[in-house]
């Protein structure tokens, strides 16, 4: 049962922090900058920690600025006010990302100005059905080795749709529950002690009134694990945090 738990939160916790960390505040936001074989090895690390369901990060890219460009109105990616559970958000959340990936649709040209992390081979690698299959496969065996009982193999969806399951929680919860700090135009809120759980992913409001600052969190109990990480890896030079340009919103 150690076993188990021990990767399941592993997993869980790994693949949390390189989403926030790398598809979400450096592919989508370029909240920091670093070096080309720093992102790379940040790059790789993510395809790895996040295995069966790796996300390409371009496409997440592209598709999280649309999100705060069409914050809660009909042509945001994922908004919770569209659909009348979260599965289909995810559904229609995946379809979008799947079109951004194959390249069946173009994003518009706002949406691709600034920089977005490409690295072909891996994309390839980590958007195929046998790599996908491998991990799958690799999860099921330790599973079977070291589950005490059946019932812990109900954990095995989760590790299978690690990273879509996260996104999924952050946009539904994140825009539905909680307290909002800041009056923006769309539903965005901070839930916490969520938010805490989630590495800061889900001080949306935040977030979202001040979309490009690297620290989510504001409020003295509001507590951002992924910026504290940050901290330490610009303090060791892994990477440069670009100081947040203070926008005073009406």
């Amino acid at each position: 049962m150690t076993a188990i738990l021990i990767f399941f939160f592993g997993h869980w916790f790994l693949s949390l922090f390189f989403h926030s960390f790398f598809l979400h505040r450096y592919a989508s936001h370029q909240m920091y900058t670093t070096s080309r074989r720093w992102e790379k090895t940040i790059y790789f690390l993510t395809w790895f920690s996040h295995g069966s369901s790796f996300l390409v990060p371009r496409a997440y890219g592209i598709m999280h600025r649309m999100h705060h460009t069409y914050s809660d109105t009909e042509k945001d990616p994922h908004s919770p006010y569209f659909f009348k559970d979260v599965i289909q958000m995810m559904l229609h959340t995946s379809r979008i990302f799947s079109n951004l990936s194959s390249g069946i649709d173009q994003p518009e040209p706002q949406f691709t100005e600034k920089y977005l992390p490409v690295w072909d081979k891996l994309d390839r690698i980590g958007h195929s059905i046998i790599t996908r299959a491998f991990f799958v496969l690799a999860y099921t065996a330790f599973y079977i080795y070291f589950a005490p009982s059946l019932w812990w193999f109900l954990l095995l969806p989760i590790h299978f749709l690690m990273g879509p399951i996260q996104g999924a929680i952050v946009n539904w919860c994140g825009h539905k529950y909680g307290y909002r700090n800041y009056s923006n135009d769309d539903h965005s809120k901070n839930s916490t002690p969520f938010g805490i759980l989630l590495m800061g992913e889900l001080f949306q409001n935040n977030h979202h009134y001040d979309k490009e600052n690297a620290n989510f969190a504001r409020k003295w109990f509001e507590f951002d694990m992924t910026y504290i990480i940050m901290l330490g890896l610009n303090k060791i030079k892994v990477i440069h945090l670009i100081p947040a340009v203070v926008e005073i919103k009406s």
